[in-house]
């Protein structure tokens, strides 16, 4: 771009040189030209970012995305800056996070993910109450993620993605309360990623922001979409409980929190997010059953709790029978469909060493069979013992079975001839068994 191209244009309401092949530093001489929009993405600009970009009172979109700028951002934003969108996102910025940027109170787009910054949470942001999407994808950031000193909420929050840093400690639900466009299906709290920016000849020129999220695994730019909602918390070291509070955003479509350290159960107050489309919390140490409430939601295409320690059956569900069984894997006290059919509770599959999978239960005994076995020796050794060393129960057995055999087949007793004879066949038999 030549040095002095801002010579040649007058300032305009609407600059774009997006997507084209453009190379080498951003020329100072820009900031004449630029009015309220200045889009130069999508290319190869490399280099520091003009000081005079963030020096401007009437620049309201400022896009540098997709670039391979260095260096840090100038922490030059005025008092009374009307910025509304600023995209530095996938370049190789460094350095720390501009405090003076608190100085945008309107500001409503802030994207500075895939970048080098290094830096604690930006709590200063939280004094700018007009927020829709917060990127902070992919840096160097650290540190919890609560600012106790800063007072502010953020009620128009719908995208927020702090994804693979190294913030740690606790999320407390006090500020998610704040959140109340993902709580309520209001259009009125959406953001529409457009903004009007000015009127030329009576028509109202808008710049349509675009805004890279990661759901289900892939990157989407997302154009004007006015609901959309998203948390992505994952790749961080963030531990303790999920707060319970985060069942409270009913308008939630995505929400990552795989691969911390959180402990505990699922909240039973994630079964209020019906609208929720994709849910990732795999990677943890989240133990105790996945909630039955989990079957309410209908809208869920994208399921992964795996590698953690659930325990008990997986809900009984149309939806959750759906997803594959690498959704689940890794939860040793897992079962059910999709991950087990439902032939394996009634025996429970074996595991190494011939241990249960259950620490507490040592080795499985079936009592019903050894019981029976028991029964039937005991009893065979009283009988026959009892015909070997009992003489009166071997003469009443032996006459009881000839009796039986008597009345069974008659004719054997007319065979052994008349009484008397039958009686000394008889003696002369007991007369053998006991000599």
């Amino acid at each position: 771009m030549p040095t002095d191209i801002g010579d040649f244009i007058s300032p305009t309401y609407y600059l774009s040189l997006s997507g084209n092949n453009l190379n080498g530093e951003i020329p100072k001489s820009i900031c004449n030209a630029s009015g309220r929009v200045l889009d130069l993405s999508n290319n190869s600009f490399s280099g520091i970012i003009p000081q005079c970009l963030t020096q401007t009172s009437s620049l309201k979109v400022l896009d540098l995305r997709r670039n391979n700028l260095t260096g840090s951002i100038p922490d030059t934003f005025l008092e009374g800056c009307d910025l509304h969108t600023l995209a530095l996102g996938r370049n190789q910025i460094q350095g720390q996070f501009p405090k003076s940027l608190a100085n945008c109170s309107s500001l409503a787009v802030l994207d500075l993910g895939i970048n080098q910054v290094t830096d604690a949470f930006p709590c200063p942001l939280k004094t700018i109450s007009t927020l829709h999407v917060l990127i902070l994808r992919s840096n160097k950031f650290y540190g919890p993620i609560g600012c106790p000193k800063t007072i502010g909420t953020w009620p128009y929050l719908q995208i927020i993605d702090l994804a693979h840093n190294s913030f740690n400690g606790e999320i407390t639900g006090t500020s998610l309360r704040t959140w109340q466009a993902m709580m309520v299906n209001d259009d009125s709290y959406y953001l529409g990623f457009g903004w009007g920016v000015g009127r030329r000849g009576g028509a109202l020129i808008n710049y349509g922001d675009v805004v890279t999220t990661t759901s289900k695994g892939l990157e989407t730019d997302l154009v004007p979409l006015s609901s959309f909602t998203s948390i992505d918390f994952s790749a961080n070291k963030f531990n303790g409980t999920i707060p319970k509070e985060i069942g409270q955003l009913a308008s939630l479509h995505v929400l990552n929190l795989s691969s911390n350290a959180f402990t505990g159960e699922i909240p039973s107050s994630f079964g209020n997010m019906r609208n929720i489309e994709s849910l990732d919390l795999s990677q943890n140490h989240l133990s105790g059953q996945i909630p039955p409430q989990f079957a309410n939601l209908n809208f869920l295409s994208f399921l992964n709790v795996s590698y953690n320690q659930l325990a008990g059956r997986i809900p009984t569900s149309t939806q959750l029978s759906t997803f594959l069984n690498t959704s689940f894997e890794g939860n040793k006290g897992l079962w059910g469909p999709p991950l087990t059919s439902d032939a394996v509770i009634v025996s429970p599959p074996p595991t190494l060493n011939g241990s249960s999978s259950n620490p507490n239960s040592g080795d499985e005994i079936d009592w019903n069979v050894i019981s029976a076995e028991i029964g039937f020796t005991c009893g065979f050794g009283i009988a026959v013992g009892s015909l070997l060393f009992c003489k009166r129960w071997r003469k009443w057995y032996y006459r009881a079975m000839f009796n039986i055999l008597f009345k069974i087949f008659p004719r054997l007793e007319h065979r052994f001839g008349n009484h008397r004879r039958h009686v000394y066949i008889n003696q002369r038999y007991w007369r053998r068994l006991n000599g």
